[in-house]
């Protein structure tokens, strides 16, 4: 299964990555990260299909997927 990691400090809301993910399984964090947005964050991690459309899309390079080898 793939594996999303947000780095949040990085992030600085701006929602991109929310809007290209095909599953719809990125949204943005009720907290507060250290730069004082919202920063984005996976939900059921499960569902992910390794797409990585939202780590090419952030400008921030915040977010990393590792897709599983075969």
């Amino acid at each position: 299964m793939p594996q999303v990691t947000f780095h949040e400090d990085r992030c600085k809301g701006c929602e991109l990555c929310t809007s290209v993910c095909p599953k719809g399984i990125v949204v943005m964090a009720k907290h507060i990260n250290s730069m004082g947005f919202h920063p984005a964050t996976v939900v059921e991690q499960d569902k992910c299909t390794g797409c990585a459309f939202c780590a090419r899309m952030c400008p921030d390079v915040a977010i990393e997927v590792e897709k599983e080898e075969s």
